[in-house]
C-alpha cells in the first residue's frame, strides 16, 4: 500500500536523521550555502550497523578496519581475527546514544574472538540498539499503544592466514528490526524487518618495518561488509537496501622506544548501495540524472561507483542541464574519511585522539574524538568522547564506554601490533 509504503520511508528518514546523517541543510557555513548545494545523503535501512561499537576506534574517528586485532575486530575487518594474540578475548562496548535529543537510546555490543590453532580465528558478536520508547496513535490522536522499538544483530566470522602476513575472513550476519511491534499503521499490518548479510575482508600486516631508524609495524585492511539481501517493513512495501558498505585503510605503529609507541590510522569508507536521482519537477517519476534506484543488490553494489546524479538546474521553461563536473565531484563526496592517533605507553596506558569527515551534502558529519584507555592484568577499560565540529549535530557529546578482557596464551608464536 502506498500509505504504508510512506510510512516506512518516513521511519526510515527519522532514524537515519537521529543517527546523524540528515538534516545537513540545518548545519551549512555561510559559505556552503554561498555554493550551489543540492542536498542528497544516501539512506538505508538498519544504519545502526554502520555505528562504531568500541571506544578505542571511536577514540579514533571511527578508523579501526587496519588497527591491531582485538576483540572488537568482527565488526571492523574478521580477516584481522587471525592475528590476535591473545587465546581469547571478551568485549563489552556501551554508549549511551543521542543524548542531545533523547534520554532512553542507547547501543550496546558484545564480542568475542578466540584462536582456533596458530592460524586460524572465530568470532562472534550481538548488537543491540535500542530505540527508546514511542506511544502510537490514531488519526485522531487516541493512544493505541506504547512500545520501545529495537533492532539487533548476530554475527559469527572465521579468519585464516593464507601466509605469514597476510589473511582473509568472512562473517555471517542476522539482523532484526523491529520499529512497530506489529501495530498497524495506516490501514496496513507492519512487521519487523529481516535480513541476512555477509562481510568479506583482507588483512596485511608487516611487523618488520622501519620508520627513520626506527622499529615499526604497518597494517593494512580492507572490508566489504553487509552483503546482503534488502528488507521491508510490510508484505506490500518497496524492499530497502541494508547498508553495504566498502572500508579501506592503514595503520602504522612506530616502536619510539622500550615503553612508548605512537599508532597512526586512517580509514576511507563508501556506501555500496544506489544514490537517489533527480527526478523532473512535472510528474515528480521521470528520472532526468542518476540512475534507476529499484535493482538488485549486487547492481545496486557495481552501480553506486557511477550513480550521481550530479546539481541539476530547472529552468522556468521546463528544460533543466547537468552541472559540468558535478557528477564527478558528487561521487567523490560520497566517500568519508576518519583517522588518528594512539599514545600508548607501557603497554598499559593509552590516550587517543581523532577525526571523522563527510561531506555536508551527504550526511555532514564531521567531529573530533578524544579517548582513553587503561589496561591492568586481563582487564581493559577503554572511553571515547565526541566533540563536533558543526552545529545543532545529534551526535555531540557522545560517550562510549568498552571492557575488554584478554586471556593470553603465551606460547604464541606470531603476533602482530598496530
Amino acid at each position: 500500500m502506498k500509505e504504508m509504503k510512506a510510512f516506512v520511508s518516513k521511519m526510515a528518514a527519522a532514524l537515519v536523521l537521529m543517527l546523524a546523517v540528515g538534516s545537513a541543510s540545518a548545519q551549512l557555513t555561510p559559505g556552503e550555502v554561498s555554493q550551489q548545494v543540492q542536498l542528497n545523503t544516501i539512506t538505508t535501512a538498519v544504519p545502526f550497523l554502520m555505528i562504531a561499537p568500541d571506544s578505542r576506534s571511536g577514540a579514533l574517528g571511527d578508523a579501526g578496519v587496519a588497527l591491531s586485532p582485538d576483540g572488537n575486530s568482527l565488526h571492523w575487518n574478521p580477516a584481522k581475527m587471525a592475528f590476535v594474540k591473545d587465546e581469547i578475548e571478551f568485549s563489552l562496548a556501551y554508549a549511551p546514544w543521542l543524548r542531545a535529543l533523547v534520554d532512553d537510546m542507547n547501543l550496546a555490543y558484545l564480542s568475542a574472538v578466540g584462536r582456533i590453532d596458530k592460524r586460524s580465528a572465530w568470532g562472534a558478536a550481538l548488537r543491540y540498539f535500542s530505540l527508546g520508547n514511542i506511544t502510537f496513535t490514531d488519526e485522531t490522536g487516541t493512544t493505541i499503544r506504547d512500545f520501545q522499538p529495537a533492532e539487533l544483530s548476530l554475527d559469527l566470522g572465521y579468519s585464516q592466514k593464507l601466509s605469514d602476513r597476510f589473511s582473509g575472513g568472512i562473517a555471517g550476519r542476522f539482523i532484526n528490526s523491529n520499529l512497530t511491534g506489529g501495530t498497524n499503521v495506516l490501514g496496513a499490518n507492519s512487521k519487523p524487518g529481516r535480513s541476512v548479510a555477509v562481510d568479506v575482508s583482507t588483512f596485511y600486516t608487516n611487523p618488520n618495518a622501519k620508520i627513520s631508524g626506527k622499529d615499526a609495524v604497518f597494517n593494512w585492511g580492507l572490508c566489504i561488509s553487509n552483503i546482503g539481501a534488502k528488507m521491508s517493513y510490510s508484505e506490500s512495501a518497496e524492499r530497502d537496501f541494508i547498508p553495504t558498505n566498502l572500508k579501506t585503510g592503514a595503520a602504522l605503529k612506530i616502536l619510539v622506544d622500550d615503553y612508548n609507541s605512537l599508532t597512526f590510522t586512517a580509514d576511507v569508507n563508501k556506501l555500496l548501495v544506489p544514490t537517489t536521482p533527480i527526478y523532473d519537477q512535472e510528474s515528480g517519476t521521470t528520472i532526468v540524472s542518476g540512475y534507476d534506484p529499484n535493482v538488485g543488490v549486487a547492481t545496486g553494489m557495481i552501480q553506486s561507483f557511477y550513480d550521481a546524479p550530479g546539481v541539476v538546474n530547472f529552468n522556468q521553461d521546463g528544460t533543466y542541464s547537468v552541472e559540468d563536473g558535478s557528477i564527478f565531484r558528487e561521487e567523490l563526496r560520497e566517500f568519508n574519511i576518519g583517522g588518528g592517533v594512539e599514545y600508548l605507553f607501557n603497554d598499559a596506558f593509552a590516550f587517543r585522539t581523532g577525526f571523522f569527515n563527510e561531506h555536508y551534502s551527504k550526511g555532514a558529519r564531521q567531529f573530533i574524538t578524544l579517548g582513553a584507555g587503561i589496561k591492568y592484568t586481563v582487564f581493559t577499560v577503554d572511553l571515547s568522547y565526541l566533540i563536533s565540529t558543526r552545529q545543532q549535530n545529534p551526535l555531540a557529546n557522545t560517550l562510549r564506554f568498552t571492557l575488554r578482557l584478554q586471556f593470553s596464551d603465551l606460547a604464541q608464536s606470531t603476533e602482530v601490533e598496530g
